[in-house]
């Protein structure tokens, strides 16, 4: 099946990796679905960025937690474009607070936008991804760089890794990779809201290449791993410009 022939979905495709990853794919030659949880202009904008590079792209709302919503995405990708070869799973939240201070209401909606919503979305690529597909999951370093204020966030992240490595092995017969790229700190919404100027600087002065990692850093791995990496298979590539683990 030839790369302009190939169908994406990419949640959390509206901002920040998500968004980055869709217009990289949408260059790439991939038909795209950007799939957004509630701002509609900003997702048509991303619908935008991929047509004004000669993409071709939707948008469609659906929450990842919720089964239906994830079913009829997939119904819709299908629909306009015939089928899905490509997941990207960008959509996630970040919420931080110390381990005892964080409300077990804000603990438990990380937990079902991150962790339950990459099961949903994987559960349904699984099932419909085209053999010769590939699934990308998105974790963080944070399972590795133990940060303060982010236990709930990292934990969602591991259970993501582990749902990665072992799906990657259920689907052995059906020519179908499935990785996870775990960014370090990158410049998007998600990381720099709420964050006073001084520790942006702090955090991206910590690698060796001592800047935060962009948006564009992390779509070039995740179209790698979408389309030519056809042997990176049950992986987690840590993309944080070598801060130590």
């Amino acid at each position: 099946m030839s790369e302009n022939s190939r169908v994406a979905i990419v949640t959390g495709g509206s901002s920040g990796i998500g968004r980055e990853a869709a217009a990289r794919l949408g260059r790439d030659g991939y038909a795209v679905v950007i799939g957004y949880a509630g701002n509609k202009d900003r997702a048509e904008l991303a619908v935008k960025e991929v047509e004004a590079d000669g993409g071709r792209a939707i948008a469609v709302q659906a929450d990842v937690a919720d089964e239906n919503a994830v079913a009829a995405l997939f119904d819709r990708a299908e629909q306009e474009f015939g089928g899905v070869d490509v997941i990207v799973n960008a959509a996630g939240i970040m919420p931080l607070a110390p381990l005892a201070e964080l409300d077990l209401d804000v603990f438990d909606d990380i937990i079902r936008t991150n962790l339950r919503g990459t099961f949903v979305v994987d559960q349904q690529a699984s099932r419909r991804v085209r053999n010769g597909g590939a699934i990308v999951n998105i974790s963080s370093s944070l399972t590795r760089l133990a940060r303060p204020g982010y236990s709930a966030y990292a934990a969602s992240k591991g259970g993501v890794e582990a749902i990665t490595l072992i799906l990657a092995r259920e689907l052995r017969g059906r020519d179908i990779t499935v990785n996870a790229v775990a960014p370090g700190p990158t410049a998007t919404p998600l990381f720099l809201d709420g964050k006073p100027q001084e520790l942006i600087d702090r955090i991206a002065a910590e690698p060796p290449l001592e800047r935060l990692g962009q948006p564009s850093d992390i779509a070039e791995i995740i179209a790698f791993l979408a389309g030519p990496a056809r042997w990176i298979n049950g992986q987690v590539i840590y993309a944080n410009g070598g801060s130590a683990a």
